[in-house]
């Protein structure tokens, strides 16, 4: 966000808060910074600049509430890493007093300004696969390995609201299941969020059911310790399936047709053929900040990823760690 604020033609950078105060040599350097920047590890020296407009806050998950509630009582509009923050009722407190305050209040949802999800969203409502089946998603990779939570907080928002945007609609019910190996025995802190009751542990793999209205469900793969790279997601439909292959430069979003009918007692495939859907050429959290000035000086809340829109996936995440902690149980979502 810093590199894509600092090269955006309205936006002034005033200031950078970080509490390793041995971190701004690098800043310094790596972005040639005006001399007039303010480098500081006090949050409070920021709030007497005068003028300053909004902030954006990147930090760990558990000092969100805090922030991002003395950014807004500040009178500050607000873009913030996700999840919003870890608790729903926290989020639903900070929509209110940026709504109050006349204030954005924005999450950095980074895919839901893919130029592929948004094709992808267009192509899946435009009935194009049909009836529609069922989801998938794999998200896997060799590290990192977060000591703070586990990989359900740390990865699987990101398939969550792609498939909510696709599907234009939210899980009613979850289950998760879950193993801890690297830090299965560990004693975890009170700021963790998420842990494994049988071994006080954070989860290395997971694995996801989502199930939507009309009994549309999405499965959900999830991995820190798997050195097989992928970032993938599908929707199945009677009529084709819409991939989403991240990690493919030259097709990321693939509609590959195809049906069976049923001649006499076989079913035969019938329609077979793929179609690479052509997608804008835009960075994603470019295209996030973007969204977050216009909304700004607009002052009209978005309508892709305003914190009520986090909040709903905070919502779903902890009703995931609430199913994963009971052993993979169904749990009913309500997002009242």
């Amino acid at each position: 966000m810093f590199r894509n604020f600092l090269a955006h033609p309205q936006v002034s950078v005033v200031a950078v808060v970080d509490p390793h105060k041995e971190r701004f040599t690098k800043i310094k350097r790596q972005f040639d910074l005006d001399e007039n920047v303010l480098l500081t590890t006090e949050w409070e020296y920021v709030k007497q600049i005068a003028g300053l407009t909004a902030v954006a806050i990147a930090t760990p998950a558990t000092t969100h509430y805090a922030l991002i509630k003395d950014a807004l009582h500040e009178g500050y509009h607000v873009l913030a890493e996700k999840p919003l923050t870890i608790d729903p009722e926290e989020c639903r407190e900070l929509c209110q007093i940026a709504e109050y305050q006349q204030l954005i209040l924005m999450v950095d949802h980074t895919y839901l300004f893919h130029p592929a999800v948004e094709k992808g969203q267009t192509v899946v409502q435009s009935g194009q696969l049909g009836h529609l089946r069922y989801g998938y998603a794999t998200r896997t990779h060799l590290g990192p390995v977060r000591q703070d939570v586990d990989a359900l907080w740390d990865l699987a928002i990101h398939d969550i609201a792609i498939f909510n945007t696709w599907l234009g609609k939210l899980p009613i019910k979850v289950q998760a299941t879950g193993t801890a190996w690297l830090q299965g025995n560990r004693e975890v802190g009170e700021n963790t969020m998420t842990r494994l009751p049988e071994t006080q542990g954070l989860a290395d793999l997971l694995w996801l059911t989502l199930t939507y209205p009309d009994n549309f469900q999405a499965y959900v793969h999830l991995c820190w310790l798997n050195p097989d790279k992928q970032r993938r997601l599908g929707i199945v439909g009677s009529q084709g399936s819409l991939i989403f292959d991240e990690i493919s430069a030259s097709s990321p979003l693939t509609l590959i047709h195809g049906e069976v009918t049923k001649e006499g007692n076989s079913f035969i495939p019938v329609n077979q053929r793929q179609e690479v859907v052509e997608i804008e050429k835009a960075e994603p959290l470019g295209k996030v900040c973007d969204h977050f000035v216009s909304s700004v000086i607009q002052n009209t809340p978005s309508l892709i990823s305003s914190g009520w829109v986090g909040r709903e996936l905070v919502v779903i995440l902890r009703a995931l760690t609430t199913s994963l902690n009971q052993k993979g149980k169904s749990i009913k979502i309500s997002n009242g």
